[in-house]
């Protein structure tokens, strides 16, 4: 079997002893609070220093994608090793991180017409790219070739699912994802929005009023997920995605999600990264799934 590499954005916010495990090649976003000066996220900026500054100045930072020339650099990384590629993007209708990952694919083939270069647009989100990629790695341990794998990944990708709650609705406001009347009566109200990520957008599934009740729906709305589809916990990876590890709520939703699906995660915690999370801002939590392949 041929080697490739497989490659994410770091809007996967895979964990960085994941992604070593996994030998998964992580290519940073950039954010900044002044618009002029731009750091990469893991690699200059951590994401604790990303919240508490959130925290502290009440700015709303701007991200930006990975560049073209960034993913030619490790494209031609990977090929000088002889190795195929499989990279995996965040939904496009986020980002312009896919469109960057094929302009430089194009790029490369120019020099190098004999490399294979796939680049996805995942239609994912933070934790349900990461366990895309996670999945596909697991595939390449197991023997399969990169056609194979490539083969699996629709399935996985309709099947991966987020479901998670925000403590304020300023950030999807200053987004530019909900209107400010919309977020001023929310916030009036204390009403807290549960959101489903699916086709590659944030998707409304309701709000609830006092965050209490917020982290209480969301465990009842994995529960109804796989109620309705009738589909067996059995099957699927589960993790929890949020912004602050050591939150109450974050434990939580941990131990609700654990008792519900009966068994221990087996992941750690992931990190909402600054993609996101200058979207949703502080204090969210979310659980992930996504279906495990099989042999």
């Amino acid at each position: 079997m041929r080697n490739y590499q497989i490659i994410s954005d770091s809007a996967c916010d895979l964990p960085q002893a994941l992604a070593r495990r996994y030998r998964i090649r992580i290519i940073p976003f950039y954010v900044s609070f002044n618009q002029k000066t731009y750091l990469k996220e893991q690699e200059e900026i951590g994401i604790p220093e990303f919240y508490s500054i959130l925290n502290e100045g009440r700015i709303i930072p701007k991200t930006s994608l990975p560049s073209v020339q960034d993913y030619i650099d490790r494209f031609e990384r990977c090929l000088a090793r002889d190795e195929d590629i499989l990279c995996f993007c965040i939904t496009s209708k986020f980002s312009g991180s896919y469109q960057s990952a094929v302009n430089a694919r194009d790029i490369v083939l120019e020099d190098h017409p004999e490399a294979r270069i796939e680049v996805l647009d995942t239609s994912l989100v933070t934790a349900t790219q990461g366990l895309l990629a996670m999945e596909a790695a697991k595939m390449r341990e197991a023997g399969y070739t990169l056609d194979e794998v490539l083969e699996r990944m629709p399935d996985l990708i309709e099947s991966a699912r987020i479901m998670f709650t925000v403590d304020t609705l300023e950030y999807l406001q200053k987004g530019g994802r909900i209107g400010k009347v919309t977020a001023l009566a929310g916030s009036m109200l204390n009403l807290k929005p549960m959101i489903v990520v699916r086709e590659g957008e944030l998707m409304p599934y309701g709000n609830v009023r006092g965050r209490k009740k917020s982290l209480k729906k969301e465990i009842e709305m994995v529960e109804e997920y796989f109620r309705e589809n009738h589909l067996s916990y059995d099957d699927y990876e589960f993790c929890v995605d949020c912004t602050d590890f050591d939150s109450p709520d974050v434990t939580y939703v941990k131990d609700k999600l654990e008792k519900l699906i009966d068994r221990k995660l087996d992941l750690p915690l992931f990190h909402v990264g600054v993609t996101i999370g200058t979207y949703t801002g502080p204090n969210t939590v979310g659980c992930c799934f996504i279906r495990k392949f099989t042999r």
